[in-house]
């Protein structure tokens, strides 16, 4: 009985160290196919000019199908927390969700829809990238790559 454990756990031991051989996806890679006809890019996070202040994401999603989704959520890979917002008439204030129509394009862009990231990690700098994650009203999620940006670059 003993040995059947022993041999067990070897076998287990061995296959956990084989997994980690070879190229490992990256997390964009890895995440599921998203709702049918959604896609996502241009995506970029703007650091802000004061430390410990928000940054900014702005990306655009295109529904390339005939159902209408909505976005419930978002993150930022490494970031506490992020919510989103759009700006209407000068003020901003957060949005629950957000509809993508079939057939349209929803940009998240400076002065109207974004998102307000909080508490980006310290390897956050200028110049590199990060994932950003939407979820759907149903729990699909897509997951696509961000560039980061310092404060003021071309947005």
């Amino acid at each position: 009985m003993k040995r059947r454990v022993w041999a067990a756990l070897a076998l287990a031991v061995m296959a956990f160290g084989l997994a980690g051989c070879g190229e490992q996806p990256t997390e964009a890679e890895a995440k599921p196919v998203g709702p049918a006809g959604i896609s996502a890019g241009n995506g970029r996070v703007m650091l802000s000019a004061v430390s410990g202040n928000p940054a900014a994401a702005y990306f655009d999603v295109t529904n390339a199908g005939d159902h209408d989704w909505m976005i419930r959520a978002a993150s930022v890979q490494g970031a506490k927390g992020a919510t989103m917002h759009v700006t209407q008439d000068g003020a901003m204030q957060e949005t629950l969700q957000v509809m993508v129509k079939g057939g349209e394009t929803v940009k998240f862009e400076p002065g109207g829809l974004h998102l307000m990231v909080d508490g980006l990690p310290d390897t956050a700098k200028a110049g590199t990238k990060t994932d950003v994650t939407l979820t759907f009203v149903g729990g699909d999620k897509v997951t696509f790559p961000a560039e980061i940006r310092a404060a003021g670059d071309e947005r």
